[in-house]
């Protein structure tokens, strides 16, 4: 689906990738929605598009279905029409293992990456499905591609949204919206500091500075590129695309690798 004229609906619109999508479909000439919990952080989106009109804010907690479903109705009163939604929002975990992972942290975890996914797909599919052509992009993860000791629960809800894209492509074949899953890697973005996880530690080991990271811009781009062609799936990073290759050929592999990098971090 080519984005120009079209409306589409950005969550995590307030920083990191999600803003780079917003500026990214704006500069190909899209309409769009771009939602998030901070409302400076929309504000900071809204001053790097220029207040450029066709670009609406809305500060929304996507775990909340009622302020979803008010969502759709103040994005269709400003747009007239919705023509995809991107689901970008998600937070991370604090590097710790399970056994020391307080469970209402894990919680919410899923509250914003699983469920916030659904309430926002589920709440503006049924206009998608009138529209001639229109999407559904999610955002997964690496860490769903194999486990990161110190990301379990993080993993496992990203994971959950990767099925949740993938069995929504199987049901919507036959119709017009297309549906892409995209599972960047090492991105250069505030997560962890807006998720409340402390990742001192692991940014300062050694090795992690040399650590390859796709910049929030490129990943926007890659994303919106995977759009507009209708990809089944878009890995984003040398790092993605290794650990995609690699859990594939031999998963046990991927995952013993992974333990033995991580073990220094967990302590």
């Amino acid at each position: 689906m080519k984005v120009a004229q079209k409306v589409l609906v950005v969550t995590g619109g307030g920083n990191g990738i999600g803003r780079e999508v917003v500026l990214a479909l704006l500069a190909r000439g899209a309409r769009v929605a771009a939602v998030d919990l901070s409302e400076p952080g929309l504000e900071a989106t809204r001053e790097r598009a220029e207040a450029d009109e066709r670009l609406s804010t809305h500060v929304v907690d996507v775990t909340q279905r009622a302020q979803v479903e008010a969502l759709r109705e103040e994005v269709l009163a400003r747009h007239g029409q919705v023509d995809g939604v991107v689901n970008v929002a998600g937070i991370i975990q604090r590097f710790v293992r399970v056994a020391d992972l307080d469970v209402a942290e894990m919680r919410k975890v899923f509250e914003v990456n699983l469920w916030g996914t659904v309430h926002v797909t589920t709440t503006f599919l049924p206009d998608l499905l009138t529209r001639p052509t229109a999407c559904v992009v999610n955002v997964s993860s690496m860490g769903a591609l194999a486990p990161v000791p110190g990301q379990s629960a993080y993993g496992a809800s990203k994971a959950a949204v990767t099925l949740f894209t993938e069995g929504l492509y199987a049901e919507l074949i036959d119709t017009t919206v297309d549906v892409t899953v995209v599972f960047p890697g090492g991105v250069s973005t505030d997560i962890a500091k807006n998720s409340g996880a402390d990742l001192t530690r692991t940014a300062t080991e050694p090795g992690a500075a040399s650590m390859a990271m796709t910049t929030p811009a490129d990943a926007a781009r890659q994303l919106v590129d995977g759009l507009e062609r209708a990809a089944f799936r878009v890995v984003i990073g040398k790092d993605a695309r290794g650990l995609d290759r690699l859990s594939r050929l031999s998963p046990r592999r991927a995952t013993e690798l992974i333990a033995r990098r991580m073990r220094t971090l967990l302590g």
